[in-house]
């Protein structure tokens, strides 16, 4: 069969698709990725697929303006013609499967989380579940990440419950994240690794971090990730420097690998607002690295309270600081045992061999 894979960067595919892009293409299959071109997009060339370029602006939702990915969408699919289509992230989702659904394509989408129109009602929160509730009219079947955005959809009535199937994420290979041997940093290492924005709860973590200092704790603040002042709810570069240049917070830059940089932290934290399932938190868990998280759907999905990590309350700076205080006290074997605790999480709950096999079984039956 010929497949179609869409996401929203190039980047995306090639960091989180293409083990289940390998696992089609041993199916037998043509794929045929379309997306934006960035600086991986001749990586993806390079692994065998057909590349068809797009634009689409992921940042922000225009509804009217965004219309013009239907068209151009549907001028790809019309000259690529793929027995069946793969819509990841929220624009593919929508105009993705219009555009399918217009020449009579069948897709499977995955909703790999809500975005941040969904976290304030409004207006544009309120077309966008109209567009999904149109959309969603169409897909052959819809993975979601979490039950929360699964019971989400199907209470507002946007989409059919039996068109349903929850899996873990993205998954994770458990072999290129294999577990760290236990170190502990002196001082103590926190990392948030996450693009830039508001809504991942960057901003949260900047108070806690200056609470914690001015109480005076020995530990090190590190952020990894893009700056995106250009996104709707982008962080302000100047604002940026500011933590920088008054050392609130070591910041590093992005990376292709962040392996390294999970290895030289002692504790993952993202204080994000909802999320999908979120793919640092199970790399850092597959780690066996101890996680703060806030307790939101996606989120409480990788972490357990006490278990594998601290749960923390959302938007709360002071909580979220008394959750790190608390990390850098505990001894070396709660630490430990929290890393291996999300370890075996992952390994039970999220192997990315769970979700290729959910796309591989129904995409087989297209093909019968």
């Amino acid at each position: 069969m010929k497949v179609a894979i869409v996401l929203n960067t190039s980047w995306n595919v090639y960091n989180f698709r293409m083990s289940l892009i390998k696992a089609l293409q041993n199916e037998n299959h043509a794929i045929h990725v379309i997306a934006p071109a960035d600086d991986y997009t001749q990586k993806i060339k390079e692994s065998n697929c057909e590349f068809h370029p797009v634009k689409m602006d992921s940042r922000g939702a225009n509804p009217i303006k965004d219309m013009a990915l239907f068209f151009e969408l549907r001028s790809i699919y019309k000259k690529v013609q793929p027995d069946i289509i793969l819509h990841f992230t929220i624009k593919p989702n929508i105009y993705g499967t219009l555009a399918a659904a217009s020449l009579k394509i069948p897709c499977i989408n995955n909703v790999c989380g809500l975005g941040t129109v969904f976290l304030q009602k409004g207006i544009v929160s309120t077309i966008a579940l109209l567009m999904y509730k149109v959309a969603f009219k169409f897909p052959k079947k819809v993975f979601f990440q979490n039950h929360h955005d699964n019971d989400l959809f199907i209470k507002e009535k946007l989409i059919k419950e039996e068109l349903c199937e929850v899996i873990p994420g993205s998954g994770i290979d458990l072999n290129h994240f294999p577990p760290m041997a236990f170190k502990r940093n002196n001082p103590f290492t926190f990392l948030l690794i996450s693009r830039l924005i508001y809504d991942k709860g960057v901003i949260e973590y900047i108070d806690a971090v200056k609470k914690l200092k001015e109480s005076g704790i020995n530990a090190r603040f590190q952020i990894l990730g893009a700056k995106d002042p250009e996104h709707k709810r982008g962080i302000q570069e100047d604002l940026i420097n500011d933590w920088i240049n008054s050392n609130v917070i070591e910041y590093l830059g992005t990376t292709s690998d962040v392996r390294n940089f999970i290895e030289n932290a002692d504790c993952i934290v993202l204080p994000s607002y909802r999320e999908g399932t979120p793919r640092t938190l199970l790399e850092a868990a597959s780690s066996a690295k101890p996680i703060i998280a806030t307790d939101v759907p996606g989120c409480n999905n990788v972490v357990t309270n006490n278990f594998n990590g601290y749960l923390c309350e959302l938007k709360s700076s002071e909580d979220l600081a008394l959750k790190m205080n608390n990390m850098c006290l505990l001894p070396d074997s709660d630490i430990k045992n929290f890393g291996l605790n999300g370890r075996k999480k992952v390994e039970e709950e999220f192997n990315e061999v769970l979700v290729i096999d959910s796309y591989i079984k129904t995409i087989a039956e297209f093909n019968q």
